[in-house]
């Protein structure tokens, strides 16, 4: 298995065709914007995959803003496959951002997960990660 930061110009066809199949087991109802465009602007995404041969079967996100609070991190849309779950995968995926994290001096890094992510609330514990007793809110357009 190789795990590693992706960038614009390693976006392919077959890449991202994949990464909609995979999406379909975080969300079959999320609509996804194309690999190419979130990885496009400005530099301030991270995209950690995990090929097993060519076989896309791991990926995590962090979006990078600045705000007068600091330097944040937002981590977004990790998802393994589920026939590879259980073998640190996730984890992987997550210390390479975090690596990400430390290399771009962020101040703090965020991410927010369903109360029925159990799996992944644990992993996101182990990493350091803590429950920020706050409300989040949203609006749809």
């Amino acid at each position: 298995m190789d795990i590693k930061l992706i960038t614009f110009k390693e976006v392919t066809a077959d890449l991202q065709s994949q990464l909609t199949e995979l999406y379909k087991q975080l969300n079959a109802e999320l609509t996804q914007l194309d690999l190419a465009t979130a990885l496009s602007d400005y530099n301030t995404t991270n995209v950690v995959i995990c090929l097993d041969d060519d076989k896309l079967v791991g990926i995590a996100m962090m979006a990078k803003y600045k705000v007068v609070s600091g330097h944040k991190g937002m981590i977004e849309d990790v998802v393994v496959s589920s026939k590879y779950r259980g073998q640190g995968i996730g984890r992987k995926l997550m210390e390479k951002l975090l690596e990400q994290a430390e290399i771009s001096k962020l101040d703090d890094v965020l991410l927010f997960s369903g109360h029925h992510r159990t799996a992944a609330i644990s992993l996101y514990k182990s990493l350091g990660f803590k429950l920020k007793e706050s409300g989040m809110y949203i609006k749809k357009y």
